[in-house]
């Protein structure tokens, strides 16, 4: 099997891991600019100051000796098997890059052989950017749980971020659909990652040229929809991880249907991605709002309402704590108000100081008044015209078309969509690849 061949094969296995923040894109050479994107495993992912940066997210290999229902890699499922060598994929890693395709390496892989002898494989491949290509570009590496702990930290101190898949929310459904993985298996790396950062974030400050672990820190994911767990159970399994592992991101893959097995949804089932995107925003009020789990829900409503996002649900369920006054509420008050944001929080915090506010003013401050109208008072006076009740609010936070039908939202893919026939794209051919093996631009 030629390198080309891989790259199909291994890009393609390498979607169903939800690691960064947007798909792909086909895009060719321009005569004005310089770089290109192609649709072989390149992806895009945001760095903390903004920049889009281009990640090449593959597998180092997609045989597994693992059987998890749910995976299309496990290994009863009939698919075409490839595998790069370590020279192999670092010298594509590195051609790309040269070529402006790529910034950096999302690797993962399927377990070959054993957890020890694929994590030394993912490790070599490292090595080789790092220390004979001298690459210092981002690289985020999936740990495999079962690794020695050794290897953990060694390929902790290639990489930029780690990550460890949970899979899935409790070890009942681990146990009923990845029984070759065990609850500890996965805990234990998370458990060394987190403390091996929190050494390293100790000798950086007595040491300044300390060699760095992780840096841009550990993530996970989970998959949502497979199995009956609830929004509630999923939420406080993420805060605790939050808590106690000091995860960067928990990242909430829907549950898409790739193979057929009586402990699995029907192949029929649509992935359930309006319930990943209630999470995804429930898990941002975690972070950033100040909230709870068991705030958010409660065993008596332990699904997220399907037509409002979880902060206008949780202020609508408590209307004995609005309306708030914005010129006299604290900071935390008003991250809790529908429509207002950390950073309008914090501009009105500073605005009014230099005197009272308006509804006009806080439109200026970036609320989004369509739906902080129903639960703040400016100077003690509601917007013009407006009478709240929870269900007047209600029915006006969910827009018209919701009401009617509630949309289903489209699956992000790694990939994009076939371009209109006016536009045409030259995306790297086999001979590009093949080019980049042999080292000639």
């Amino acid at each position: 099997m030629d390198a080309f061949e891989k790259l199909r094969i291994l890009t393609d296995a390498a979607k169903y891991d939800a690691a960064c923040t947007s798909s792909g894109v086909d895009r060719g050479k321009s005569q004005d600019g310089m770089g290109s994107a192609a649709a072989c495993g390149i992806c895009h992912s945001f760095s903390a100051d903004g920049r889009c940066i281009s990640l090449l997210k593959v597998l180092m290999s997609n045989a597994c000796v693992y059987d998890c229902k749910y995976c299309v890699n496990r290994r009863s499922n009939d698919t075409p098997r490839a595998t790069f060598s370590p020279r192999e994929l670092a010298d594509l890693t590195i051609q790309f890059y040269r070529r402006n395709y790529i910034e950096g390496l999302f690797l993962s892989s399927g377990v070959i052989q054993s957890p020890d002898y694929t994590c030394e494989r993912m490790i070599e491949t490292l090595r080789i950017l790092r220390e004979e290509y001298r690459f210092h570009g981002y690289i985020h590496a999936k740990a495999i749980p079962g690794a020695d702990s050794l290897l953990i930290s060694r390929i902790g101190s290639l990489a930029d971020r780690l990550s460890v898949n949970i899979e899935l929310p409790s070890q009942q459904s681990l146990s009923l659909l990845a029984p070759d993985k065990k609850k500890e298996s996965i805990l234990r790396p998370m458990q060394l990652i987190s403390g091996r950062i929190e050494e390293n974030s100790t000798e950086l400050v007595k040491y300044r040229h300390a060699p760095k672990f992780a840096p841009a820190g550990q993530s996970t994911q989970m998959i949502i929809g497979a199995t009956p767990e609830t929004d509630l159970q999923i939420l406080r399994l993420s805060e605790r991880l939050y808590q106690k592992y000091r995860l960067k991101r928990v990242f909430y893959s829907a549950y898409l249907p790739v193979a057929e097995s009586p402990l699995l949804p029907a192949l029929t089932t649509k992935p359930p991605l309006l319930r990943e995107h209630r999470l995804y925003q429930a898990d941002w009020l975690l972070r950033y709002y100040g909230f709870t789990s068991d705030e958010l829900l409660d065993e008596k409503h332990p699904s997220f309402h399907p037509l409002v996002d979880p902060k206008c649900g949780w202020a609508l369920s408590h209307p004995e704590l609005f309306p708030v006054e914005v010129n006299r509420a604290p900071y935390e008050t008003l991250l809790r108000v529908p429509g207002i944001g950390v950073k309008s929080a914090r501009r009105i915090v500073t605005a009014r100081r230099q005197g009272r506010l308006d509804y006009g003013a806080l439109k200026k401050l970036g609320v989004v008044l369509k739906r902080a109208q129903y639960f703040i008072t400016c100077s003690g006076k509601l917007a013009d015209g407006l009478r709240i009740t929870p269900d007047s609010a209600l029915r006006a936070l969910v827009s018209d078309t919701m009401q009617k039908e509630l949309p289903q939202p489209e699956q992000l893919s790694l990939f994009s969509p076939a371009a209109p026939k006016h536009i045409k794209y030259t995306a790297p051919g086999k001979e590009d690849v093949l080019s980049c093996l042999t080292g000639q631009m």
